[in-house]
C-alpha cells in the first residue's frame, strides 16, 4: 500500500503523522511511504531523516494525496485540504467528528474510510491512541492556566502554589479520566489546592487513596460543579464521552459568578467543549474573555510541544497503521475489534453510533 504523510496545516500544528522509525517499519513490510517536504520540520525531523528511513519526499500536499491510498495525519482535515482527497481513500487521524457535521458530510460524500484515533478502544474501555495526547493536554492545561493567571497576561495575579501565609490558588478539574488525572498531577506539583470532580466512584476513591488527602474529590453533579467553579482560580474541563459531543456542564451563569481574572481551560473543546461559553481558539489567538474570565480553548494543545507529542503519538498509532496497510480496512476491522471502534465513516455513511447521535442522525 502507498501511505501518504502530508504536512499539518492547522494553526501552529507542528506534529507529524509518522516518525522515521515508523516509515522504516512500513517500508520493510513492503509498503511505500510518501512524505510532503518539510512535514516533520516542526517536530525536529528533517526530510533527510525521512529519506534515510525509506520515504519518498514530494514537494506538495497534492502530490501526497494523489499517490497515496492511506493518508496518515494528526489533526482532522482542514478546508484547504478537502480538494486534495481522492474518492475512497483511507484517512487515519484524529477526527473529532461529533461537533463537525460539515466535515462528516464531506468524508461521506468522498466515501472516505475514516479511522479516528480518539475512538479506537480496547476491551477494558481504555483509549490507547488518545491516551498519550490526553496526558500531554492534561499536564499542559495547568501550565497554561498558571500562565494566564499572571496579571500581565490578563489574569487575577494569583500564584497557584501560593507562599507562606498566603492562600494557595484553587484549581477545579471536571473529569477524572486521563486528562483530569494528569492536570491534577501538575496542579499538585505546583502546590495548588485541587478539587477533582468525576462520575466514577471507584476512580475517585483510588485518587483519594493515592494522594492521601492532598486533593478533594467530589461527585460530578450540577450542585458540586457550581459551588467549585465559582470559587476557583483555574477550571480545567476534562470531560470525555468517546466519540460524542461533550456535555456542557459549566453554564454561562456559573462563569459570570467566577472572580474576574480567573481562567478556564476547556480541554474538551475538540468535542465541542464542556463549558457553555467555550469556543474553539488557536495557538495564534488562544484566549478571549467572557464576563472577565479568561477562556483558553485551543483545539490542539499538544501541538505546542510537538517533539514530545509526535513521538508519543506515533508509538501507539504505528501498529494499527501497519495492520491497516497489510490487510486493508475491511479485513483489519474484521480482525481487530478495537480498530473497528475507530471506524467513524465508511462507504458514504456514519459507522460510529456516538457521532451519529451527537449529530442527530441516529
Amino acid at each position: 500500500m502507498i501511505i501518504g504523510v502530508p504536512k499539518e496545516i492547522m494553526d501552529m500544528e507542528f506534529r507529524v503523522g509518522l516518525v522515521p522509525a515508523g516509515v522504516n517499519t512500513l517500508v520493510k513490510a513492503g509498503h511505500e511511504v510518501v512524505v510532503e517536504k518539510g512535514a516533520g520540520q516542526g517536530s525536529g525531523i528533517s526530510d533527510i531523516d525521512f529519506e534515510q528511513a525509506g520515504a519518498v519526499i514530494v514537494p506538495q500536499a497534492k502530490d501526497v494525496f494523489d499517490r497515496a491510498k492511506m493518508i496518515i495525519k494528526v489533526k482532522e482535515p482542514q478546508e484547504p485540504e478537502y480538494e486534495h482527497f481522492q474518492d475512497k481513500q483511507i484517512l487515519y487521524t484524529f477526527l473529532h467528528l461529533a461537533p463537525k457535521p460539515a466535515l462528516t458530510d464531506f468524508l461521506c460524500q468522498k466515501k472516505i474510510s475514516g479511522i479516528a484515533y480518539e475512538t479506537i478502544q480496547l476491551e477494558d474501555g481504555t483509549l490507547p491512541v488518545l491516551s498519550p495526547m490526553s496526558k500531554v493536554a492534561g499536564r499542559m492545561s495547568v501550565q497554561v492556566g498558571a500562565h494566564y493567571l499572571e496579571k500581565n497576561n490578563g489574569g487575577s495575579g494569583v500564584l497557584l502554589g501560593g507562599v507562606t501565609g498566603v492562600d494557595h490558588g484553587k484549581v477545579t478539574i471536571i473529569g477524572a479520566g486521563v486528562v483530569g488525572r494528569n492536570a491534577m498531577r501538575v496542579a499538585l506539583g505546583m502546590g495548588a489546592e485541587v478539587t477533582v470532580l468525576g462520575i466514577d466512584m471507584q476512580r475517585l476513591e483510588h485518587l483519594d487513596e493515592l494522594h492521601g488527602g492532598r486533593i478533594t474529590t467530589l461527585v460530578s453533579n450540577e450542585y458540586n460543579i457550581e459551588n467549585e467553579v465559582i470559587e476557583s482560580d483555574l477550571v480545567v474541563g476534562a470531560v470525555l464521552l468517546p466519540g460524542r459531543s461533550a456535555p456542557q456542564l459549566v453554564t454561562r451563569d456559573m462563569v459570570s459568578r467566577m472572580r474576574k481574572g480567573s481562567v478556564i481551560v476547556d480541554v474538551a473543546i475538540d468535542q465541542g467543549g464542556c463549558v457553555e461559553t467555550a469556543r474553539s481558539t488557536t495557538h495564534s489567538n488562544p484566549v478571549y474573555e467572557v464576563d472577565g474570565v479568561i477562556h483558553y480553548c485551543v483545539a490542539n494543545i499538544p501541538g505546542a510541544v510537538p517533539r514530545t507529542s509526535t513521538y508519543a503519538l506515533t508509538n501507539i498509532t504505528l501498529p494499527y497503521a501497519l495492520e491497516i496497510a497489510d490487510k486493508g480496512v475491511e479485513q483489519a476491522i474484521q480482525d481487530n475489534e478495537s480498530l473497528k471502534k475507530g471506524l467513524n465513516v465508511f462507504n458514504g455513511r456514519i459507522t460510529n453510533d456516538e457521532v451519529a447521535l451527537s449529530q442527530g442522525r441516529s
